[in-house]
C-alpha cells in the first residue's frame, strides 16, 4: 500500500460520506495540495479496491465522479492519470488573474523605497556574517525587536519567549511535531488552512474536525472532543480566518480559553492576518497565556516572499524546546530575510507597508462589492480574500467552477482544499491580492460573475 492510499484509507474510515464521492474529493484535495501531480498515474481499479477495502464498483464510481469534475483521464490499456491544468486563456491585457495564493496586494508606490532601503541595510552589514550559521530562533536583537512588534497582541511578551522562524508554516511543522505523535489527534475547524492538512498528513497526525457557526468553532463540540477524543491541541486562525474571512468575537474566544484551561488543552493561535485590522478582539493568548502558542508573520501583512514569522511560547522553557524542533526541521532562519524584517520594524517601514496594504485591500474589497453585488459572499473590509458560496441554481459544483475559471485565466481555490470533515460546502476562495493591478483584479472578478451567470459552460468542451 502506498502512502497515498494509506492516507485515503484513513480518511475513508473517519468519514460518513459515500465512499465514491469521498474518493473524488480526495483526488481533488491531493491535486490542490500537489500531493498528486499532473500526468501522475493513479492505482488500477482492482488494486485500489483491495487497498481501500472497498468493492470494485465503488472505486469505478469514484473515478467516474473525478472524471466528471475534470480531475482525471482514463485511457484503455494505459490506465488512469491526473489531468494537467488546462491552459489558461489570457485576459484582455495579456496577463492572467492569479487569485489562488492568499497574498497581500503589492503597494506599488512603496516598491522603489523598499528596494533602496534593502540595499542600504545590506550595504551597512557584514556580508560575511550573513553567510555564516546564525543563532537558532533568531539573534538576540531579532527576538527583542520581535517582542516589541508583538506587544499589542501579547502584552508582557519577553524576548526569552519569542523565536524568529522562516515563515509560519515552518513554525506549525515544528510545533505540531512537538505537541502530537503519529496517530494522535489535533482539533481543527471544519474549514482550515490547507497547510495544516499537509503537515498532519506528513507527520501522521489525525485531525479532528470541529463544526463551526457564524462565530467560529462550536464550543460544545470541542468540549465533547476533549472528553472523548483527548486531543493534543487545538489549532485556530481566529482573525480573518482562511478561507471564510470570519473573525472570532470576544465571547467565543473567552469560551475557547475556558475550555483550554479546564482540559489543559494547548492552543495554536495562528494569527497570520491579525495585523491587518486596525481593531480586533483581544487575542486568545491574553485569555489563556499558559496554554497558547501565538504565531504571527510578515507574509500576509508585508509580502508573501518575506518568510519571517514570530512565535511567542507560553514560557521561556517551552520556547527553548521549540527552538530545538525548529533546528531539526529548518536549521535556522534566513539571515538576510531576518535582517530586513528586523530593520524594517525598527525604522517604521513595516508599519508603512502595513498601512499601504490596508488601503489597497480596502479598495479591492470595495471593487468586489460592486462587481459581485448579485452574489452573496463573505468578506472583511480589512482582508484581501473572500469566500464565495456557489448557489445551487447556478448549476456549478465548486470544483467544476474553479476548473472552468482556470481555462479563462482566473485561479481560485475550491472548498475541498480547506475541508476537514469530508463534506465541503460548494464554495471557492478568491484572493484579491494576487492580481498586480486593480484593473486585473476587476477583470478577474467580472469573469467570475460571468461564469456564475452562464452554467452552459458546463457543457462546453474543455480546452
Amino acid at each position: 500500500m502506498s502512502s497515498l492510499t494509506y492516507h485515503w484509507l484513513k480518511k475513508l474510515s473517519e468519514s460518513k460520506k459515500p465512499a465514491y464521492l469521498l474518493i473524488a474529493d480526495l483526488i481533488e484535495e491531493d491535486i490542490s495540495s500537489e500531493r498528486l501531480q499532473a500526468r501522475e498515474r493513479l492505482p488500477a481499479l482492482r488494486d485500489l479496491a483491495h487497498d481501500l477495502q472497498l468493492n470494485y464498483t465503488t472505486i469505478a464510481r469514484g473515478y467516474s465522479e473525478a472524471r466528471k469534475r475534470g480531475l482525471i483521464d482514463s485511457q484503455a490499456g494505459t490506465g488512469t492519470f491526473v489531468r494537467g491544468r488546462p491552459p489558461a486563456i489570457p485576459l484582455r491585457d495579456g496577463s492572467s488573474a492569479e487569485m489562488t495564493m492568499n497574498m497581500p496586494p503589492e503597494p506599488i508606490a512603496l516598491a522603489n523605497k523598499l528596494k533602496i532601503d534593502a540595499a542600504r541595510i545590506i550595504e551597512n552589514t557584514d556580508i560575511y556574517n550573513l553567510m555564516c550559521y546564525q543563532d537558532f530562533g533568531g539573534t538576540a536583537e531579532d527576538r527583542e525587536v520581535a517582542a516589541g512588534w508583538l506587544q499589542d497582541f501579547v502584552p508582557n511578551c519577553g524576548a526569552d519567549r519569542v523565536l524568529v522562524s522562516s515563515g509560519i508554516h515552518s513554525v506549525l511543522l515544528a510545533l505540531m511535531s512537538q505537541l502530537a505523535r503519529p496517530g494522535e489527534l489535533i482539533c481543527v475547524e471544519d474549514l482550515v488552512y490547507p497547510g495544516i492538512k499537509a503537515i498532519a498528513a506528513q507527520l501522521g497526525i489525525r485531525l479532528h474536525s470541529i463544526p463551526s457557526d457564524a462565530d467560529g468553532p462550536v464550543i460544545s463540540a470541542l468540549e465533547d472532543a476533549c472528553k472523548t477524543q483527548h486531543p493534543r491541541a487545538f489549532y485556530c486562525n481566529p482573525t480573518l480566518q482562511n478561507p471564510n474571512t470570519k473573525t472570532m468575537p470576544l465571547h467565543r474566544r473567552q469560551a475557547l480559553a475556558d475550555i483550554a484551561m479546564r482540559y489543559n488543552l494547548p492552543i495554536i493561535e495562528d494569527d497570520a492576518y491579525g495585523m491587518l485590522p486596525t481593531e480586533t478582539p483581544i487575542t486568545i493568548v491574553q485569555l489563556a497565556p499558559e496554554l497558547t502558542w501565538y504565531i504571527s508573520g510578515f507574509s500576509k501583512c508585508l509580502g508573501a516572499g518575506l518568510r519571517i514569522a514570530y512565535v511567542c511560547a507560553p514560557s521561556a522553557r517551552q520556547a527553548q524546546r521549540l527552538a530545538g524542533a525548529l533546528r531539526a526541521t529548518t536549521v535556522m532562519v534566513n539571515p538576510i530575510a531576518a535582517l530586513l524584517a528586523t530593520n524594517w520594524v525598527k525604522n517604521g517601514t513595516a508599519n508603512e507597508m502595513l498601512k499601504a496594504i490596508r488601503v489597497e485591500s480596502s479598495a479591492r474589497q470595495l471593487m468586489a462589492s460592486k462587481v459581485l453585488k448579485a452574489w452573496p459572499y463573505l468578506s472583511n473590509a480589512d482582508g484581501f480574500h473572500l469566500w464565495l458560496p456557489i448557489p445551487v441554481n447556478a448549476g456549478w459544483r465548486a470544483s467544476e467552477f474553479a476548473l472552468q475559471l482556470r481555462t479563462q485565466g482566473v485561479g481560485v481555490v475550491s472548498s475541498v482544499a480547506f475541508s476537514t470533515d469530508s463534506n465541503p460546502a460548494e464554495a471557492v476562495r478568491i484572493c484579491l491580492g494576487g492580481p498586480n493591478t486593480r484593473e486585473e483584479c476587476e477583470h478577474g472578478l467580472k469573469l467570475v460573475t460571468e461564469t456564475l451567470e452562464y452554467p452552459h459552460h458546463l457543457h462546453m468542451p474543455m480546452m
